[in-house]
């Protein structure tokens, strides 16, 4: 007799409560909802919060007509059922004025993760994110892997996962393609890994 499994199952909207009071209860506190599965999102260090910087500084400077939006929380997968907090979102400055917590993901043209030291990095940010922001459309996703020293830039969704990954590691350049149309000089990247 062959054993079946299954996940528990929890809704979005019972999800969305239980992360509102942690994130009022503990500082800090930042969840994710992908796959079914609650994930705690790690704290950024200094120097991913400074790799965030240096991103928005040359979103700003490129493309003066859109705006990074850091740590915004969108609705993520193919029914917008899981709930996914990408460390920044390209998208117009008035993109989620009006919305919540969890915004639609349709105005974003780039979704983008820089990896953390927690166990859960290479699970959390190299499969189920870019399944989930494919699978929501996003344009572009740009990963930047400290402990690998490399930096992919995922297109051409397909409603399930992206179709293209470019690999580059950190000194080289890389074209982020339109809809974005900024090309990042990562030599500086090398000054912010262990």
């Amino acid at each position: 007799m062959p054993v079946m499994t299954h996940r528990p199952h929890m809704l979005t909207e019972d999800f969305e409560a239980v992360a509102r009071i942690a994130t009022r209860e503990r500082e800090g506190a930042r969840l994710e909802f992908i796959d079914g599965v609650i994930r705690s999102k790690a704290m950024p260090d200094g120097d991913h919060g400074r790799i965030i910087q240096w991103l928005l500084r040359i979103c700003m400077q490129s493309r003066p007509d859109l705006f990074l939006h850091p740590g915004q929380g969108i609705k993520a997968e193919a029914y917008r059922t899981g709930r996914a907090i990408p460390d920044a979102v390209l998208a117009h400055s008035d993109a989620f004025v009006g919305q919540g917590d969890w915004v639609d993901p349709d105005p974003i043209l780039m979704a983008v993760e820089v990896t953390s030291w927690d166990s859960d990095t290479h699970r959390r940010d190299h499969v189920e994110k870019p399944r989930a922001y494919a699978e929501t459309g996003i344009p572009v996703y740009l990963l930047i892997d400290r402990a690998k020293c490399e930096v992919s830039v995922y297109t051409q969704p397909n409603g399930q996962r992206y179709e293209s990954v470019h690999v580059v590691a950190y000194g080289k350049e890389v074209e982020l393609p339109d809809p974005v149309g900024i090309t990042l000089q990562t030599e500086i990247l090398k000054d912010w890994v262990r």
